[in-house]
């Protein structure tokens, strides 16, 4: 069968698919793996993680590498980190407080005290809640969504009474945590799906307690390293592994995948599976009449997440002690900061994300130098900004807005400078509007109502756009659901050949991608 994209959930999908003994290629049409979970080396020696930064729940990935008979531990080494993160909190006068985010309960409870005491004697039950919430939703996570009957499914029925669709985040927080500094502790993490805490279901309170709860983790080398590991091994287990090959169009015989076209070149398949951005890829690659259920004037009203303005930078000496791996400035009025970017007004007092990994990992910079990465949440593209206009207006802003968290004289000290706008993930990393998160996460692109992972006869999908969602842990389990019901499928056509029952589509041939 053929994969296109090495990004995560088509590495993980070639594994479990080669470890069930199909013959698995995959279509890159990058010359490194990961899509954007990769990790590259600049001029001078910098290493920058693309897109994510750190490792949430591995216990995922951890299971997959496992059923192919191997340690997750033994390709990559994963760092703990603890604090996990240091929030900071802008106010009108300056920093208005920071919490020091740690799985240390005991710790926890004594940072959130510092602001609010009351808060910090709900914490517990912040926790027992969620881990009540998680245990009842994590085989819903596990099922696929295929049929409108799944939404009714023995998981599904358990699970609502846990789930209060008709709370955000931030409503069902304020049931724990009266002062909004604290709120934002646990529920800044919606912006993972690209989402507002004050409109992203309550659900996914489960974000912020899988980190407390299961950690935060810094693979060493970057989040490239493990790609590269997941790589290595599928090479190992018999999977043909081409990079810088485009491809073209998904084939199809009748209604059923039978193919795909690359660099001009055809190649029969059983099945093809799409690893990329929905919006983008799939409807590049797959002809509007094979997908009936989101044709592209649907895709074209599906609400999206928002994108990111990012920085690379390069600088020749050391960060400030009180910097840690992960930083995050939330503004002042953070609330109107979230409704600018969903109303596709760009902010002028952003909040931001920086990432120190020298901190934790020296690899990623030369001895006396620092790799600094720096998220801002921007609207997409569908907001109209020209970013060719604003780009370095924006980038002054940015830097000005680093001093708050001690990072000054920048502009001196940089020996190499990225920038990736809205427009440059969609023209150079193929993602829809500019989206980097992907559709959203409201109720209504969710489960059954998200583009399913079988997304027709011999034709599947997997990446964020797809059930569970986005997210790395949330993109590995939904590897697992889109390769259990590829190998499901592939097993009865199979077994039907066996029989002497005909199919609608032959299986693929002697040296071909099967």
């Amino acid at each position: 069968m053929a994969v296109v994209g090495a990004g995560p959930g088509g590495l993980a999908s070639a594994l479990l698919l080669a470890r069930a003994g199909i013959h698995v290629t995959i279509f890159e049409k990058d010359s490194q793996v990961g899509g954007r979970t990769k990790t590259v080396e600049a001029p001078g020696g910098y290493r920058f993680d693309i897109g994510p930064t750190f490792f949430l729940y591995p216990q995922i990935l951890a299971d997959i590498f496992a059923s192919c008979g191997e340690r997750l531990e033994d390709h990559v080494k994963l760092e703990r980190l603890d604090p996990q993160y240091h929030l900071v909190f802008e106010g009108q006068d300056g920093i208005s407080g920071t919490i020091s985010a740690t799985g240390d309960v005991g710790r926890l409870e004594q940072e959130i005290a510092r602001l609010a005491p009351d808060d910090a004697k709900n914490v517990k039950a912040f926790f027992a809640e969620n881990r009540t919430k998680l245990n009842y939703f994590k085989p819903v996570l596990e099922q696929a969504f295929h049929t409108l009957r799944s939404m009714a499914s023995p998981a599904m029925l358990a699970a609502l009474p846990y789930l209060h669709p008709g709370r955000s985040v931030d409503r069902d927080l304020k049931r724990h945590f009266a002062d909004p500094r604290v709120r934002l502790a646990f529920s800044f993490q919606t912006k993972y799906l690209g989402m507002s805490p004050f409109r992203c279901p309550s659900l996914f309170t489960i974000l912020s307690f899988l980190e407390y709860e299961h950690g935060v983790y810094h693979p060493v080398g970057g989040c490239g390293a493990v790609s590269e590991a997941m790589a290595g091994l599928a090479g190992r287990m018999g999977v043909d592994l081409r990079l810088n090959s485009t491809v073209e169009r998904v084939l199809f015989d009748g209604k059923r995948a039978c193919g795909l076209v690359a660099d001009g070149e055809t190649f029969n398949a059983d099945a093809v599976m799409i690893n990329g951005d929905f919006a983008k890829v799939v409807r590049a690659l797959v002809p509007e009449r094979h997908r009936p259920r989101w044709r592209d004037a649907k895709i074209q009203k599906a609400r999206l997440s928002c994108s990111t303005f990012m920085l690379y930078l390069g600088l020749e000496g050391k960060m400030p002690d009180s910097l840690g791996h992960h930083t995050i400035l939330l503004a002042d009025g953070y609330e109107k900061n979230i409704r600018e970017i969903t109303e596709g007004t760009l902010p002028m007092q952003p909040s931001l994300y920086v990432q120190h990994a020298g901190y934790t990992d020296g690899g990623m910079a030369p001895p006396g130098h620092t790799a600094l990465y720096v998220l801002v949440p921007v609207p997409n593209l569908k907001a109209g900004i020209d970013w060719s206009t604003l780009r370095e207006t924006y980038r002054a802003l940015i830097l000005e807005r680093l001093k708050l968290l001690g990072i000054d004289d920048l502009e001196s000290r940089i020996r190499y400078e990225r920038i990736i706008d809205p427009t440059q993930w969609e023209e150079d990393f193929a993602v829809h509007e500019g989206a980097t998160f992907n559709l959203a996460h409201d109720l209504m692109q969710m489960l059954y109502f998200r583009p399913h992972n079988r997304f027709g006869p011999g034709l599947y999908i997997v990446g964020g756009g797809t059930h569970p969602g986005s997210g790395l842990p949330v993109i590995y389990e939904g590897a697992r659901i889109s390769a259990r019901l590829l190998i499901e499928e592939l097993a009865g056509a199979r077994a039907a050949a066996t029989a002497g029952i005909p199919d609608t589509a032959p299986l693929a041939t002697s040296g071909e991608a099967s």
